[in-house]
């Protein structure tokens, strides 16, 4: 099969997925027919921050906490071609040996977790739009298994946007009714990433996250891996690895969206105290934004998608905006074609219902 008819096939397939854990699945099922990997992991991303979240797919490797030392390692300490790095670089897509001159050691991630695995190389990739990475991926390579080669690299690098444009349309906003969300919750980590505290609606928010790789933790519940390197990443911008905001959406089990930040406190003399972790409701600002994700608004467009809710004709929203009526008209045409509907009822019936 040439690379062109490789890539529409993944491409094709991952259009037959009804969400993002069954794109991550039926994408890596395709890859490693050409790839030939032994263990790979797949790890949707907020677009914002490029934190991750649920879903994560993890395949042919070990308990969540060598997932969790993972992710630890790629948070807080030196490592070659880190995620974030990637998400910005001109080829979304690298090999660990390649990036190191043939010399994996180089990287903290090899020497700690990788090599003691009997993992040879790393191929990773950021799925993007832009600068904005919507999943990442990682797919290993054990024993004497040649390194993935240049050819293999641009192949991974050319699923990078087909495959964000598809994971962008399952973001949603929330789905009307169903139990109202607790109030924000609060979860405490000390230094070592420990969780010390929790209050009771931290623990309802949990609860209703989707499965995925876990870690125990003190609190007598396991905290999910999103939400321990959220805390991570709040250290590592205390610690000036990252100037990121650690900051990231994850959708619950009944639709509705979740919004969970971490800060480093101020211990004693100003020393770095415990990391407080809140998970909420997200705010109208975030569904806005989701929103505008999903059916690809521009900015303007979701302006004035807003202003149709609230009732405004087309000569209000062009006396509103400082644009024309015939503006404002092409605009809802371009909105009417990204949503699929053809009145404004329909509209607001879809992307903007309370």
């Amino acid at each position: 099969m040439t690379d062109a008819r490789f890539l529409a096939d993944v491409t094709a397939e991952a259009e037959r997925a009804d969400d993002a854990l069954a794109l991550f699945t039926r994408a890596s099922a395709r890859l490693r027919r050409r790839l030939r990997f032994d263990s790979a992991v797949w790890a949707a991303t907020d677009p914002d921050s490029g934190l991750i979240t649920a879903p994560m797919l993890v395949e042919g490797l070990g308990p969540s906490e060598r997932c969790g030392e993972y992710w630890k390692s790629e948070l807080l300490e030196e490592n070659v071609a880190p995620f974030r790095e990637l998400a910005r670089a001109v080829v979304p897509a690298i090999g660990l040996r390649a990036a190191t001159g043939d010399l994996p050691a180089r990287s903290a991630r090899y020497r700690r977790l990788l090599e003691g695995q009997g993992v040879s190389d790393e191929l990773r990739a950021v799925l993007r739009i832009g600068d904005r990475p919507w999943a990442v991926l990682s797919l290993f390579r054990n024993g004497e298994a040649a390194p993935f080669g240049p050819d293999e690299t641009a192949l991974l690098a050319e699923l990078s946007r087909p495959l964000a444009l598809r994971l962008r349309r399952f973001t949603r906003p929330p789905e009307a009714g169903g139990a109202e969300s607790p109030p924000p919750g609060l979860v405490l980590f000390d230094g070592s990433g420990e969780a010390t505290s929790i209050n009771d609606e931290a623990r309802r928010h949990l609860a209703l996250l989707p499965e995925g790789p876990s870690l125990p933790s003190p609190l007598g519940l396991r905290l999910p891996i999103w939400i321990a390197a959220t805390a991570m990443q709040a250290r590592a911008v205390a610690e000036g690895r990252d100037r990121g905001s650690a900051r990231m959406r994850i959708r619950t089990v009944e639709g509705r969206w979740l919004t969970c930040h971490a800060s480093t406190l101020t211990g004693p003399g100003g020393s770095p105290g415990p990391v407080a972790l809140v998970i909420e409701p997200a705010p109208a600002a975030d569904l806005a934004a989701l929103i505008a994700e999903a059916y690809g608004l521009t900015p303007r467009e979701l302006e004035i998608a807003e202003l149709v809710a609230r009732g405004r004709n087309t000569t209000d929203i062009a006396a509103a905006l400082h644009i024309s009526p015939h503006t404002v008209r092409d605009h809802l045409k371009a909105v009417f074609a990204k949503a699929d509907v053809s009145t404004r009822g329909e509209l607001v019936a879809r992307i903007l219902r309370p």
